[in-house]
């Protein structure tokens, strides 16, 4: 069902303040796919999980540690698809990147359809790793276990380093660890370059991997062995729908550096100009060719503006940056931080995951509309600032800059009072304060749609002006 994301992963090295972020947009077919945020338990028994969507059976061991979730609200019709997750173990995971294999290398290891797929990977894997690596280890053991019934991309992340995974066939695929001082940004093609099978530090693959290619001579290359060119694809729609997104997260966070768009030659690994903060992943993710012909909310000609796939887009269900901090006690390290709407439009709240519960208006999505659910609240202040752009959009950016300063100072005083406290008291804390800012910036939103509906009741057509007295 999330066929259409865009993911960005960043070094320890790379960002202003020693984090480590994952983050990623999931888009689905639909621009309605209710979400919610949840928090699973610890697993203590072993019980076998079983998907709606493709029949997969798989087992889920004891001793499973508690994580957060972000899955469908009507799991029965579209699936699980828990998407997003950080662990008791401060470890996070996005799932998945959809990427897709060539017609050479899957003849001959096709995709397996009752496989280990999207809807279920997540929930197979995030409440037994210790740690990113050992998340791309314990993958892969399951992969060659059950094998894939299509192609996707992995984020892992912990407090010291950033994997990136790509499946790309039915049980081969290999993996990325990002250079502390670097960042790589993906968008529905198989992303990996280089993989140095002399370096097992840095890079991850399965068994047997090297020489499945030399036997069905796969390898496009005359000397060199690159990833992207053995597995992957490019295509006209690539050009089209997928490369220009990694263009222009690239162009934007390494501007010296000079690429078009339509090239299938945009590096995987990339070093930023400047050090990257949060507010840079949220303008990635929510942009859409901003500043250029071909914002299709811009002034460029229509063809122009209906050239590329924008990265924010109608569809997208849940944008997130999952951030382990390093520069705070491992206690309150990890936050989620998580937007519901458009992310172009809507804001990004950092909650706390080492709790036990979630605020409620995020964890109960009905499925049709309702103001008081996260959910609805986010995406309905999203469809009001598109309605009405021209004499919104500017309303919507003074809101999100008075929603980041609440959340700024929120982060800084929480920060300062769990550092105060007993250990043991720090989940209830956590729990106490991400409720505090949901209610906060939930008041704003519903202010913000208030002032939508009334001003754009005078914005109507249906108007006529000829005398004073009529």
């Amino acid at each position: 069902m999330e066929k259409a994301c865009t993911s960005i992963l960043v070094g320890k090295k790379a960002t202003v303040d020693g984090s480590v972020m994952i983050a990623r947009n999931d888009d689905t077919f639909l621009p309605l796919t209710p979400q919610r945020f949840v928090m699973r338990p610890a697993i203590a028994q072993a019980r076998q999980l079983v998907s709606n969507q493709n029949g997969f059976k798989g087992n889920l061991p004891a001793n499973g540690l508690r994580y957060t979730a972000t899955p469908n609200a009507d799991v029965e019709k579209n699936g699980l698809f828990e998407e997003s997750s950080i662990n008791a173990a401060n470890v996070a995971v996005s799932a998945t990147e959809s990427v897709y294999g060539n017609p050479r290398a899957l003849a001959y290891d096709p995709w397996l359809p009752n496989g280990l797929a999207e809807d279920c990977l997540p929930t197979m894997v995030v409440p037994y790793i210790q740690s990113a690596r050992q998340g791309v280890e314990y993958l892969g053991q399951l992969i060659a276990k059950y094998g894939s019934p299509e192609g996707n991309g992995v984020l892992f992340a912990d407090q010291n380093e950033a994997w990136y995974m790509e499946i790309v066939t039915g049980h081969h695929w290999a993996a990325t660890r990002i250079p502390d001082d670097a960042y790589v940004i993906t968008a529905n093609q198989v992303a990996q370059q280089k993989i140095d099978f002399d370096d097992s530090q840095n890079y991850l693959w399965s068994k047997g991997i090297r020489e499945f290619v030399v036997e069905h001579s796969l390898n496009p290359e005359r000397e060199s062995w690159n990833f992207r060119r053995i597995f992957g694809t490019n295509t006209e729609k690539d050009r089209h729908y997928n490369t220009p997104r990694v263009w222009y997260g690239q162009r934007y966070l390494t501007p010296s550096i000079q690429q078009e768009p339509t090239s299938a030659e945009l590096p995987f690994i990339c070093r930023a100009d400047r050090l990257i903060s949060i507010e840079d992943l949220q303008y990635i993710l929510g942009s859409h060719y901003n500043e250029t012909k071909f914002d299709p909310l811009g002034h460029g000609s229509a063809e122009d503006r209906l050239r590329f796939r924008p990265i924010s887009l109608n569809r997208t269900q849940n944008s997130h940056i999952l951030q382990l901090r390093n520069q705070v006690a491992k206690q309150n390290s990890a936050i989620m931080w998580l937007c519901f709407g458009i992310p172009s439009f809507a804001p990004y709240l950092p909650f706390y995951t080492n709790t036990t519960v979630v605020p409620t208006n995020w964890s109960q999505t009905p499925l049709t509309f309702d103001l008081k659910s996260a959910y609805w609240l986010y995406r309905a202040v999203s469809m009001l600032t598109e309605t009405h752009y021209a004499q919104f959009i500017q309303k919507d950016a003074d809101y999100l800059t008075a929603c980041r300063q609440v959340i700024y100072q929120f982060l800084q005083q929480t920060d300062n009072q769990a550092a105060k406290i007993s250990p043991d008291k720090v989940p209830v804390y956590l729990a106490e304060q991400n409720q505090n800012l949901a209610t906060m910036i939930e008041k704003k939103t519903l202010q913000q749609v208030s002032d939508y509906i009334s001003q754009g009741l005078t914005l109507s057509k249906l108007t006529f002006n000829m005398d004073k007295n009529l």
